[in-house]
C-alpha cells in the first residue's frame, strides 16, 4: 500500500527549515570569514568587539535548532532579534571616522543575514527589524559628520545593493514555501481522489458480489419456472418466490445511504410483505447505533424468512441498547428459522399455528 503523503503544512514548513540551515552557513561564512578582517585591519573602538562577539553567540546558539531542522522557539528569537539590534548599533557607534557604509562597516551587511536567520517565518517582525537596523545605520551616518554628497551616493548604493538582495531571498523563500504547500495541497487531494475512487471500485464490487450471491439463488427458480418445472399454484412455489423477492429487496435496500441503515433494511422486508396483503406492524425502540453490512444481513435474514411464510399477520420489533440489537418477529407461519452464523444467535419457536423468531447481536 502506497504511503500517504506528509500534510501540506509539514511539507511548507520544511522549506523554512532548509532555508534557514543554508542562512545558516551564510551567516557563519560571512560573521567568521569576511568581517572577522575588517575588524582587525581597521581602528574600531573596543567595544565592536563586544558586538563580534555577540552576533557570533547568536549564530553558535540558533545552530542548536537549525541544524537539526528544528524551529527555532519564540524565546530564542526575541532574545536574538534583541541582542542582533543592539550589537548592531553597537558596532556601528565603534566605527572609525569615515567608516560608515565603507569598508570598516563590517556589521552592515551581516546584520540582515542574522535578521534573516531568525525571522524568516515571521514576515512582519522581519520588515520592522530590517527598517530599524537601517534607520539606526543611517542616522549614525548622518550624525558622525556632515556627509558629501560623494558619500551619499556611496551609502546609498551600499544600502541598496545590500538590503535589496536579502530582501529577494526573503521573496524567494516565501513562494518556494507557497509553492511547496500547493503542490502538498494538490498531491492531497490526488490522494484523496483516489482512494474515493478505490472506495466506489470496491462498494460496487461488493455490490456485485451481492446481488451475484443473491441472483445464484433466484435465478435456478426463475428458470424453473420459465420451464414448467414448478407450478406457480403451489404453496411451496408461491413461499420460495416470496422469499427471493424479500431477500432481493432487502439487497437493494442495503446499499442505500441513510440515517439509519437496519431500520431501512427490517422495513424493507416489511414493505414486500405487505404488498402480498400481510398486516404487519413494525416497533422500534432505542437509539441507532452502528451496525456492520454483514452482521445487518444476518439479523434481517431471519426477518425475511419469517415475512416471507406469514399469511395474513405479523409482528416486527427492533430492540437497541448500547451493547445489544434484537430484532424478532411474531406470525402466522410455521416456518423454522436457524442461525446461520455465530456471531447472530438466532432463537425460533413455534405455537401453533405462529412462529416467534428472534436474532440477537452483541456489540460487546
Amino acid at each position: 500500500m502506497a504511503e500517504a503523503p506528509p500534510p501540506p503544512q509539514e511539507v511548507a514548513d520544511r522549506v523554512f527549515a532548509n532555508v534557514r540551515l543554508l542562512l545558516l552557513c551564510v551567516t557563519g561564512v560571512l560573521q567568521f570569514g569576511l568581517c572577522l578582517p575588517p575588524l582587525l585591519v581597521h581602528d574600531h573602538a573596543p567595544t565592536a568587539w563586544l558586538a563580534y562577539a555577540a552576533f557570533s553567540a547568536v549564530v553558535l546558539l540558533c545552530a542548536v535548532w537549525v541544524a537539526p531542522r528544528r524551529p527555532l522557539p519564540t524565546p530564542v528569537v526575541a532574545l536574538g532579534v534583541v541582542v542582533v539590534l543592539a550589537s548592531s548599533v553597537t558596532a556601528t557607534s565603534a566605527l572609525p571616522d569615515g567608516g560608515h557604509f565603507q569598508a570598516p562597516h563590517w556589521s552592515f551587511g551581516l546584520v540582515g543575514w542574522h535578521l534573516l536567520l531568525l525571522l524568516l517565518d515571521r514576515v512582519p517582525l522581519l520588515l520592522c527589524a530590517f527598517a530599524a537596523h537601517v534607520v539606526d545605520s543611517v542616522v549614525q551616518f548622518v550624525l558622525a559628520d556632515l556627509p558629501k554628497r560623494v558619500e551619499i551616493g556611496a551609502a546609498g548604493a551600499v544600502l541598496l545593493s545590500v538590503t535589496s538582495f536579502q530582501l529577494a531571498i526573503l521573496w524567494i523563500t516565501r513562494v518556494l514555501h507557497r509553492s511547496s504547500r500547493q503542490a502538498a495541497e494538490a498531491a492531497a487531494e490526488q490522494e484523496r481522489a483516489a482512494t474515493r475512487v478505490a472506495l466506489a471500485r470496491q462498494s460496487e464490487l461488493d455490490l456485485r458480489a451481492g446481488f451475484a450471491g443473491q441472483l445464484g439463488a433466484t435465478l435456478p427458480l426463475l428458470a424453473d419456472l420459465a420451464d414448467g418445472v414448478l407450478d406457480p399454484r403451489d404453496p411451496d412455489t408461491r413461499l420460495r418466490c416470496s422469499l427471493a423477492a424479500t431477500q432481493l429487496r432487502r439487497l437493494f435496500a442495503e446499499n442505500d445511504d441513510v440515517p439509519d441503515p437496519l431500520v431501512h433494511e427490517v422495513t424493507a422486508c416489511v414493505d414486500v410483505a405487505e404488498r402480498r396483503g400481510v398486516a404487519v406492524s413494525l416497533a422500534v425502540s432505542g437509539a441507532a447505533v452502528p451496525v456492520p453490512k454483514d452482521v445487518r444481513r444476518e439479523l434481517t435474514g431471519p426477518v425475511a424468512v419469517a415475512l416471507s411464510a406469514a399469511r395474513e399477520r405479523a409482528r416486527v420489533s427492533l430492540l437497541r441498547t448500547g451493547g445489544e440489537v434484537r430484532v424478532a418477529v411474531v406470525a402466522d407461519a410455521g416456518v423454522r428459522v436457524v442461525a446461520q452464523s455465530p456471531r447472530v444467535e438466532v432463537e425460533c419457536g413455534t405455537y401453533g399455528e405462529h412462529t416467534r423468531m428472534e436474532a440477537r447481536w452483541r456489540s460487546e
